[in-house]
């Protein structure tokens, strides 16, 4: 009985029997609230995709750009940003998945059910409408009826007051009498009749009117009552669908932010400091102590060297002022064949033999040349092994295929095989050249050293090029294993012998024949170079210069990454060693 009541007492149709147009108001309202609410779903989806869009712009433009080079020594930072943006990618799709399923599985449903409740609402307002002007009609038919009766009994009223007169005036004949007493009588049928045609319609109107208010109408009302209350479950329905869109991604979100933490617990500051240690690392030892030189006591030798510098000095006069510009090109042209050619160079910029880098760095180019030649040499034997294999079968069953077209692919491809091997050959004597070459090798600097007013090279073991080059018969002998090794001289290298190893310098034997004077000039530039980027001197026998500035080359590389070279300045001529990656050559002819 309860639950009747509650039922009653929550009913449209009893308890708003009245109330048709602030219902009618009120559904409508309901309806464009839950349309508005769709709307808000529909922006909230483009919200979300312009968030996803937004979040790839981002990851894109802050891809690092790839470098081959890079890649092999990846710093601990580098790695962990990479693998936040991708975290912050798999993040814009799973917004992506968010706009997406807003937009399949909750803004569909609103649209659907909006259209659905607006349908049912117009009917069932339609039919409320149609109920009450039923009703209107009938009661005013029921009017009608009223004031028909209600004229009638007047009427009939009237004519017996004029029958009652008619009948007591004596002075009235019969006939006048028996004529009021017919017209009494006719109005008295006519108002019985009006009176029966009113109770009809009151009847009816009445039992129309309750069927209207206690049946038809709160039918209506309940209809429109229902439409509401699954206006406002679909309401709850789709807030929580939308909330339940977010809970699904969640866990992938989640996984994504542990990756992120996960990312930056894999940054290791000593990690990234070993990387640049071994990405930098020269592989030269700091240069010794600089040995005393005594002035007071004499040297043998001083006075050939002062000579040999006195007679050069005048030389050089002779040839910056007397030689003619032909002779000056021959002359440099003969230093040219030891100069490292130019076109010898990578795809990377560096030479071939790697031999311009520093003495680690070019042995880890050099192995990293040797793996990616035995891989090429390991792929191309697969390959020569198929060919071989698929000529037999061509040849075992000439129905498969002609065995000459693979025979002529067959050699292309021992011939690819028998030049990469002939190049890892190369590369790996190159390699055993240089990790057979001592690792106690002194900064550049430290290798020429200024004996005696006289510019030498000095040993890796701290020994110059002029000491022990005479014996007791005062016969020249090479330089020992401490010169520069035969890797660095071969043609591969690039490199060759600077003015230095001509006749003097103690390099090479006596039995060379010197060159001619108008050929040789230790002063003499042997081209010009422009700096390509500042350099600050920081370590002895090296000079400071500036972006663009213009130079004479006196000493070419000799394999240390380092060139001798001349300026003049208010001071006067300046010279010193500058990095040969940090400036452009342009050699004499």
């Amino acid at each position: 009985m309860a639950v009747q009541e509650l039922e009653i007492g929550t009913s449209w149709g009893k308890e708003l029997w009245d109330q048709f147009d602030n219902l009618a108001t009120h559904t409508q309202k309901g309806i464009d609230f839950f349309e508005r609410f769709g709307n808000f779903i529909r922006d909230r989806s483009a919200i979300e995709v312009e968030y996803a869009l937004k979040l790839r712009r981002l990851v894109k433009n802050y891809q690092p750009k790839k470098n081959k080079e890079d890649e092999e020594n990846e710093f601990s930072t580098l790695i962990a940003f990479k693998n936040v943006l991708k975290e912050v990618a798999d993040l814009a799709g799973q917004r992506e998945v968010v706009a997406e399923n807003l937009q399949n599985q909750v803004l569909q449903g609103i649209t659907l059910l909006a259209k659905n409740l607006r349908d049912e609402r117009k009917k069932s307002l339609n039919q409320g409408a149609l109920l009450t002007q039923s009703l209107h009609t009938q009661i005013g038919t029921l009017e009608r009826a009223k004031r028909s009766y209600e004229k009638a009994f007047r009427e009939a009223e009237k004519a017996l007051e004029g029958y009652q007169k008619a009948d007591a005036d004596f002075h009235l004949s019969r006939a006048d009498v028996e004529k009021q007493r017919v017209n009494m009588n006719i109005r008295n049928s006519q108002s019985e009749d009006a009176k029966s045609e009113y109770a009809n319609q009151l009847q009816i109107t009445n039992k129309l009117q309750q069927q209207h208010y206690q049946t038809a109408l709160p039918e209506v009302f309940n209809r429109l009552q229902e439409l509401d209350e699954k206006r406002t479950r679909g309401m709850k329905e789709f807030i929580k669908r939308s909330a339940d869109v977010e809970y699904e991604v969640s866990p992938i979100i989640a996984r994504c932010l542990e990756g992120m933490v996960k990312a930056a617990d894999s940054i290791n500051e000593k990690d990234d400091s070993m990387i640049v240690i071994e990405k930098y690392q020269s592989g030269f030892q700091p240069p010794g102590d600089i040995p005393f030189e005594d002035l007071s006591k004499p040297d043998p030798d001083a006075a050939n060297n002062s000579q040999t510098h006195n007679s050069s000095t005048g030389l050089n006069h002779m040839t910056g002022k007397g030689t003619t510009k032909d002779k000056l090109k021959k002359r440099v042209g003969i230093f040219g064949i030891f100069t490292g050619n130019k076109n010898n160079l990578s795809t990377d910029g560096l030479k071939e033999d790697f031999s311009d880098l520093p003495p680690t760095q070019r042995r880890k180019k050099l192995a990293a040349k040797v793996q990616e030649l035995q891989q090429k040499v390991a792929q191309e034997q697969a390959a020569s092994d198929g060919l071989m294999k698929m000529k037999g079968v061509y040849e075992a069953n000439s129905m498969l295929g002609d065995p000459r077209t693979v025979e002529e692919q067959l050699n292309e491809s021992v011939n690819r095989l028998d030049r990469l091997r002939i190049e890892l050959q190369r590369y790996q004597k190159l390699l055993d050249q240089a990790n057979s070459q001592t690792c106690n090798q002194h900064s550049p600097q430290a290798n020429r050293v200024i004996q005696n007013g006289q510019r030498v090279s000095r040993h890796s073991n701290g020994s110059s090029n002029h000491e022990n080059n005479h014996d007791d018969n005062g016969e020249d002998h090479p330089d020992d294993a401490g010169s520069l090794s035969s890797s660095s001289a071969s043609p591969e290298s690039g490199l060759g012998t600077s003015h230095t190893s001509l006749p003097g310098s103690g390099q090479g034997s006596t039995n060379e024949q010197p060159l001619n004077d108008e050929y040789y000039d230790a002063d003499q530039p042997l081209g010009t170079c422009r700096a390509l980027y500042p350099f600050d001197a920081t370590s002895e026998g090296s000079i400071p210069m500036s972006e663009g500035e213009e130079l004479q080359v006196i000493e070419v590389d000799q394999g240390d990454g380092w060139t001798r070279v001349r300026r003049f300045s208010s001071k006067g001529w300046e010279e010193g060693f500058v990095p040969t990656s940090y400036i452009e050559c342009t050699l004499y002819a």
